[in-house]
């Protein structure tokens, strides 16, 4: 349900449906294989101007591998990006949501979670992924929702950014 309001401030109700995450989600999601070296897959990442990746095992989503992934594991590790591989410094496990779900309630799971990126799967199959970054640029009624969330619980300082540039 959403408040509108009139010419003279008078407001009334007005029922919506909910936003689902199928209706914001990327459905062309980039992956990896998870025995790709670091290497490989930052060169995938540069390639297409992304900064995570879905990681794959036997075809199967598993984990994601983040630019924050390499920055904390690779170089912060002092690993070696050539031998190093995708599954030695991914992040698992994998936070998953069903298309039809909630776009509040995949919101609330990731500030639940303290992360930005949710992988979209029906039944085994990955079928998207979904950001916060991708929320918060999508509807205005979104953006308040947003606000209320990151008003009502101290947001993680990972989401800080995003909320800060889009929201605020």
């Amino acid at each position: 349900m959403v408040l509108l309001s009139n010419q003279n401030g008078e407001e009334r109700r007005e029922d919506t449906l909910p936003l689902k995450v199928r209706d914001v989600m990327v459905r062309e999601v980039i992956t990896v294989n998870e025995d790709s070296t670091v290497k490989e897959a930052v060169d995938v990442m540069n390639e297409f101007q992304i900064g995570s990746l879905i990681v794959l095992e036997k075809g199967r989503a598993r984990g994601i591998v983040t630019e924050r992934d390499f920055l904390r594991r690779v170089i912060g590790g002092a690993k070696d990006i050539m031998n190093t591989k995708v599954k030695e410094i991914m992040t698992t496990p994998l936070v998953v949501v069903e298309p039809g779900l909630d776009l509040e309630e995949a919101v609330k799971l990731m500030f639940k979670e303290k992360i930005k990126k949710l992988a979209v799967v029906d039944a085994t199959k990955l079928v998207g992924i979904v950001t916060l970054t991708d929320i918060a640029r999508f509807q205005p009624q979104m953006i308040k929702m947003l606000k209320e969330f990151a008003t009502k619980q101290m947001a993680p300082k990972s989401m800080r950014k995003v909320i800060d540039y889009y929201i605020v």
